[in-house]
């Protein structure tokens, strides 16, 4: 399994219960508003129960934001995770498929959609799946992160924050050489956490990882003074799992917004299958700042 595929399997499968937000800065509602906005205008040209295909749908919300407006269209997705969360009502997701080797046959959608997940992949090789399972006259809507857009750089922000606790303080390791001690360096593991977790919300804030990571750990070392100190190790490496886990989805995320602002090469790979570009508008928030780029071809 590929360090993108890990770091967004791990993402989904924790957020099985769905509501999840990936990358999103604080400000989701309107930025909510401007996708549905472009999918709705996308869905309204398509057939009376059109088959739709979501490359890379987590948990399938593009395909619920589509059948609210559209409960004909046939609708289903799939993604490399191999967890999903439960798909909306009315529309079908599967797990553990990679967007270069769909499983279905040639010819087999009206519509091929992906929302902040097409440039996760090999951009040749997933046009050319997205060419062959298209139907004659399909149409292909894509949703493209931007790599000078709010998205990323307020992830930028978090990755700087997390590395500032685990890196620059090293709050997990240290904490843990306390604990080598043994009970007796309980509270002296916990006294460390917090003088860390005041640095952080003083240089971050205290709604920021250099905050949360720290006074999590504060907090795992008062409440494992009964457990003893195996558990407090255990809690300890869950929180730095899920804090590198963070750090890899934004790696990810990077590397995404570069293969989609090489907006040439992206074209080429679709014209390459005789898929024409129609037509790229920005999608932006109610500040007027684009966070994303819709791009249609057919």
């Amino acid at each position: 399994m590929t360090d993108d595929a890990k770091a967004w399997g791990d993402f989904w499968a924790s957020n099985a219960g769905g509501n999840a937000n990936g990358c999103l800065p604080d400000r989701w509602a309107a930025i909510e508003q401007a996708q549905r906005g472009a999918w709705n205008g996308f869905v309204a040209g398509l057939d009376h129960a059109a088959r739709v295909l979501d490359l890379a749908t987590g948990d399938g919300r593009v395909l619920g934001w589509m059948r609210a407006v559209r409960p004909d269209l046939a609708l289903e997705g799939i993604d490399l995770a191999p967890t999903l969360p439960a798909p909306p009502e009315g529309t079908r997701t599967r797990g553990g498929v990679a967007m270069e080797d769909l499983p279905f046959g040639d010819d087999s959608f009206a519509a091929v959609v992906s929302q902040f997940g097409f440039e996760y992949g090999d951009v040749k090789a997933v046009a050319a799946e997205i060419a062959r399972v298209l139907a004659p006259g399909g149409k292909v809507g894509l949703m493209v992160h931007r790599g000078d857009g709010p998205i990323l750089e307020h992830n930028k922000k978090r990755q700087r924050e997390l590395l500032w606790a685990l890196k620059e303080k090293g709050v997990a390791r240290k904490v843990r050489a306390a604990l080598s001690e043994g009970p007796p360096g309980i509270d002296g593991a916990a006294k460390f956490a917090a003088k860390v977790a005041q640095a952080g919300a003083r240089k971050y804030g205290q709604s920021s990882p250099a905050w949360e990571i720290p006074e999590a750990i504060r907090r795992s070392c008062l409440m494992g003074q009964r457990a003893g100190v195996g558990s407090i190790i255990e809690t300890i490496g869950a929180i730095e799992a899920q804090a590198k886990n963070e750090i890899g989805r934004i790696r990810s995320l990077a590397a995404a917004c570069k293969r989609a602002d090489a907006r040439d090469k992206l074209i080429a790979a679709f014209a390459a299958h005789g898929l024409e570009h129609r037509r790229t508008a920005p999608v932006s928030d109610t500040s007027g700042r684009a966070l994303a780029d819709f791009l249609t071809f057919d």
